[in-house]
């Protein structure tokens, strides 16, 4: 497995990204559901967001995230960057997988 942080970047304004954030985290739940979400949230100040996930491949988590409705509706960009979780609190054993 494979783990990523992804930061969102607004780039439509901060009245269009208030119309989205419903749908956003509707989207954001199904991949919690799915368990490739550990944790996301808002940057302050509000510019964007900041997700920690895990997939198999960086393709794989590109592909979730163009569902996401603030891609699909233009409203921001996407920066994913893949890290080693070489250490981590044991309250997320059960969700990371070691090599």
């Amino acid at each position: 497995m494979k783990y990523f942080m992804i930061e969102i970047t607004y780039t439509a304004p901060i009245e269009k990204i208030d119309e989205t954030l419903k749908f956003h985290r509707e989207f954001l739940q199904t991949g919690y559901d799915q368990n490739i979400l550990l944790l996301s949230g808002p940057q302050n100040p509000r510019s964007g967001g900041i997700i920690i996930a895990r997939a198999k491949t960086l393709d794989e988590i590109k592909a979730f995230f163009k569902n996401d409705p603030y891609q699909q509706r233009g409203q921001a960009d996407y920066r994913f960057v893949e890290f080693s979780p070489v250490k981590h609190a044991k309250m997320v054993d059960s969700w990371i997988e070691l090599d």
